[in-house]
């Protein structure tokens, strides 16, 4: 996996529901030391809840991942979405998103939501991406997980709920 260090700043998005995604051509996350979920060519996805976050945001990011144009054509442009190329998404919760870094050498993470406030969100994000016509496999909410990730390109993009443009 990917280092974290050079990436807090990138999140300071405010209170939102924040999603780093990866393109992958295959991947996979473990708990003790079992597959929990594997997927082939598509999108790993990890999600952060803020405190106040509500359906609405989980719905609409959920629809962002899902027809976010960043596969290529045959002209090599980002102009498909993981429902375009039958992509498969692999969700995992990752709460570390919402750290604040700004003070100190230790990340406070005051902004993200309880696990009894996130998992709903979570679990209903996954349901909305499933209903969009996607496989999406998930890691396990609060537990240690070794993730496995092959990068296609690498293309990482950060999503927030809250940068909606009117």
């Amino acid at each position: 996996m990917v280092g974290w260090c050079g990436w807090v700043k990138l999140f300071h998005l405010g209170n939102t529901v924040k999603a780093l995604l990866q393109r992958v051509v295959k991947a996979s996350v473990m708990v003790d030391g079992m597959v929990v979920g594997k997927i082939g060519r598509g999108l790993v996805v990890f999600l952060g809840v803020a405190q106040g976050d509500t359906e609405e945001d989980a719905r609409y990011l959920a629809d962002k991942v899902c027809n976010l144009r960043i596969f290529a054509d045959e002209a090599g442009r980002f102009n498909r979405s993981a429902l375009d190329i039958d992509g498969e998404l692999l969700v995992v919760s990752q709460f570390t998103l919402l750290a604040d870094a700004k003070k100190g050498r230790r990340p406070s993470f005051t902004e993200a939501a309880s696990p009894e406030q996130a998992e709903p969100l979570f679990n209903l994000f996954v349901r909305f991406v499933r209903d969009a016509g996607l496989n999406a496999e998930t890691g396990r909410f609060q537990q240690h997980m070794l993730v496995e990730i092959h990068n296609d390109g690498p293309v990482t993009i950060a999503l927030g709920s809250k940068d909606r443009v009117s």
